[in-house]
C-alpha cells in the first residue's frame, strides 16, 4: 500500500446496484422503419465491404433476393449500444467502457421496412481488482431484440466495465499517448493485406461454405483494417441510429448524473428535452460520456492515452468477420466476445480465426466452432471470441 495519500486505494461504491438487478428498463424503439441506406451506412462504418449489404444488384440474385442487414446491425438499432442494462445504478465518480458481448441469434433477419423493439433487463455484477483502475465493477445486462411481429430474433448479454476515473489516472496503465507513424510503403502494404479477406468473400460469392468441408485447424483469412482515426471513429458513431437527431422515442433511464459519471463527462446523451432545444448537446459526439472517443483531452480525462474506438464496434467487427467467412447461407448462432483493450487512433486491427471443431448441436444444427482474435500492429490483443456458426451441409 502506498504511503502517498493521493495514491491511496480508491473505494468503488456499488451499493446502489442491487436494487436494479432483474428489473426491466423502459423498452426502446426507433420512430421509423429500417431502410436499405441504414444497412449501407453501417457496412461502410464497420469497414465491412460485403456486397450483400450494400449492392442491390448483387443481393437481388442471392439467397435473400434483396439487401439484408448484417447480423451485427442489430446493435445499430439499439439504445446505448446495448449497454444500458449493463450500466444501471449509481456508482459515484465513475466512468464506463465496454468489456464484452455475448450474442445469440435465432434465425429471422432484418430487411428494409422492419422495426426493432429493444427490451433491456439488468442481469448481475461483480467487483474485481484490475491493473487499469484498481477496484472495478464488471456489470452485465440482457438485451432482447424483437421485430415488428413480436419475434425474438437476437439476444445480447453486454458487459460494461465501470471504474473510478481518478483511480485509472493514478494507475497509469495506458500511457502510449502518440499515434504510431506509418510510411507510404507501409500504408500501401496494408491495402494489399486488406484484400485477403475481401477476395475471400468475393470468391465465395453466393456459394455455400459447407459444414462437411470444414474441419478443425482450418484457418480463416486475416482481416485487416485501419489505421483508425478520429475520422473513422466519427463515421462509426454516426452509423448508430440512436445518435441521429429525433430518430427514436427517448426515455429517462440513462441520465449520466444519476449513474455517477464525473463532472464534464456527465452530459446527457439522448436527453429527450435538450434534443428539442440544442441536439448537438445530446448526440454524444461533442458533449457527454462518449466524447472521450473523439477528443484527446477527454480521452485522457478518463484514463485513455488518446482517442479510441467503440467497444460495440469491436463486437460488430467480430460478428462481421465470422459472418463474412460463413457466407450468406451460413449464420452466426452464438458468439461470446471479451474486449481487452480498445482500438486507438493510429493503430490497425488484425483479425485472425481458426476452426476449433465441428458438431451437431442440441437443436440439430450443423455448426462450426471458431475461435477469433483481434490484435493491433504490435501484437497487443484487443479482443478474443468463441463462436458457433451454422453452415449448410
Amino acid at each position: 500500500m502506498s504511503n502517498n495519500p493521493q495514491l491511496a486505494p480508491k473505494h468503488l461504491d456499488c451499493s446502489d446496484l442491487d436494487r436494479h438487478m432483474g428489473r426491466p428498463l423502459t423498452p426502446w424503439s426507433l420512430k421509423e422503419s429500417l431502410h436499405n441506406n441504414d444497412f449501407r451506412r453501417w457496412a461502410q462504418a464497420m469497414h465491412y465491404p460485403n456486397l450483400l449489404h450494400y449492392d442491390a444488384e448483387y443481393a437481388a440474385i442471392g439467397r435473400f433476393g434483396r439487401l439484408v442487414a448484417p447480423q451485427s446491425f442489430t446493435i445499430a438499432a439499439a439504445e446505448g449500444h446495448g449497454a444500458c442494462p449493463a450500466a444501471v445504478g449509481h456508482i459515484p465518480d465513475s466512468h464506463l467502457i465496454f468489456g464484452g458481448d455475448e450474442w445469440w441469434f435465432y434465425g429471422p433477419r432484418l430487411f428494409a421496412g422492419d422495426r426493432v423493439i429493444h427490451e433491456k433487463i439488468p442481469y448481475d455484477y461483480v467487483v474485481k481488482e484490475t491493473k487499469f483502475s484498481g477496484p472495478t465493477c464488471f456489470q452485465r445486462g440482457d438485451n432482447n431484440y424483437y421485430n415488428q411481429d413480436g419475434v425474438l430474433f437476437a439476444k445480447q448479454r453486454s458487459t460494461s466495465i465501470r471504474y473510478r476515473r481518478d483511480a485509472a489516472l493514478e494507475m497509469g496503465a495506458l500511457d502510449q499517448t502518440e499515434d504510431p507513424s506509418w510510411t507510404d510503403d507501409g500504408l500501401n502494404a496494408l491495402e494489399t493485406r486488406k484484400l485477403e479477406y475481401i477476395n475471400m468473400m468475393h470468391e465465395l460469392g453466393h456459394g455455400r461454405r459447407r459444414w462437411k468441408d470444414v474441419k478443425a485447424g482450418d484457418k480463416l483469412p486475416a482481416r485487416v483494417f485501419g489505421p483508425h482515426s478520429v475520422a473513422s471513429f466519427a463515421t462509426e458513431w454516426r452509423a448508430y441510429l440512436m445518435n441521429l437527431w429525433g430518430s427514436a422515442y427517448r426515455n429517462q433511464d440513462s441520465d449520466p448524473v444519476k449513474l455517477g459519471f464525473v463532472g464534464p463527462m456527465a452530459g446527457w446523451e439522448m436527453d429527450p428535452v435538450e434534443e428539442r432545444t440544442n441536439p448537438e448537446n445530446t448526440d454524444g459526439a461533442y458533449i457527454g460520456p462518449s466524447r472521450g472517443h473523439l477528443f484527446t483531452r477527454w480521452a485522457r480525462y478518463i484514463g485513455m492515452p488518446r482517442p479510441y474506438g467503440y467497444g460495440a464496434s469491436m463486437g460488430a467487427w467480430i460478428l462481421d468477420y465470422l459472418a463474412g467467412w460463413a457466407g450468406e447461407w451460413g449464420c452466426v448462432v452464438h458468439c461470446n466476445s471479451q474486449y481487452r483493450g480498445p482500438a486507438f487512433s493510429g493503430d490497425i486491427t488484425i483479425m485472425t480465426g481458426e476452426v476449433t471443431g465441428t458438431t451437431v448441436d442440441e437443436q440439430g444444427r450443423n455448426v462450426a466452432q471458431v475461435g477469433c482474435k483481434m490484435a493491433n500492429q504490435s501484437g497487443t490483443t484487443m479482443a478474443t471470441a468463441k463462436a458457433e456458426i451454422e453452415l449448410p451441409v
